[in-house]
């Protein structure tokens, strides 16, 4: 069994829906209401690739507020993966990646796996921002473009699955030296999962085929896009 560890840093203004996307994906749950993220939350995620191959992603959801941009870079050491969230019903918000984007840049220097994600999709009949500008932005920065809703669970599980899929491909061909890889029992590496980092340097082989994502003791089968 091989373990990868990838840490990913999620980005956006206020209240365009990070936290939602996160807690749907990994808890499978959905909060009309949730509180403003203050610095940031941490939340691991794991990810079967074949029957030999666990990816972990260890998520940070940083806050959007404008008083804690400040504080936004220091959780962005040794980032391998983007999530740009934007509301699609806020122009305002699509107009801020490029800034959130710039940070990104800014404090990583090694190349990221990075995903524009456009939320809010049950809100469609609102939308002031259109499919074709979210991809062309997404296409400027070499990333992918999703477009989702947390409330309807529609398109979050495909984010998380291209970013691990991305982050071994990138590992493979050697643009990322900042992942952790290893190699042991399953049962002891599982045990030694709340240790793991995204400091060292590894490299693996790109898997294909389905994903398994795990959550809190529970296996959710996705399907592999």
């Amino acid at each position: 069994m091989k373990v990868v560890v990838g840490k990913v840093i999620v980005v956006g203004d206020q209240n365009v829906g990070k936290t939602s996307i996160v807690l749907r994906y990994v808890q499978n749950v959905f909060q009309e209401v949730t509180q403003p993220t203050i610095g940031a939350i941490f939340t691991p995620c794991k990810l079967q690739m074949h029957d030999d191959i666990l990816v972990k992603l260890n998520i940070w959801d940083t806050a959007g507020q404008e008083r804690f941009k400040a504080l936004t870079p220091l959780f962005y050491r040794n980032a391998n993966a983007g999530l740009l969230a934007f509301d699609l019903t806020r122009v305002e918000s699509f107009e801020n990646l490029k800034m959130w984007a710039h940070e990104l840049r800014r404090n990583v220097e090694e190349k990221m796996v990075l995903c524009v994600v456009a939320t809010k999709l049950d809100l469609v009949e609102q939308r002031a921002v259109s499919r074709n500008e979210g991809f062309q932005f997404a296409n400027s920065l070499d990333a992918a473009y999703y477009e989702t809703s947390a409330k309807e669970d529609s398109g979050v599980g495909q984010i998380f699955e291209h970013i691990a899929q991305g982050l071994l491909k990138s590992c493979a061909q050697g643009e990322i030296n900042t992942m952790k890889i290893y190699e042991g029992d399953a049962d002891a590496l599982m045990a030694r999962s709340s240790q793991l980092q995204a400091t060292d340097i590894g490299w693996i082989e790109e898997p294909g085929g389905s994903i398994t994502a795990i959550a809190h003791g529970e296996v959710h089968q996705k399907c592999c896009y």
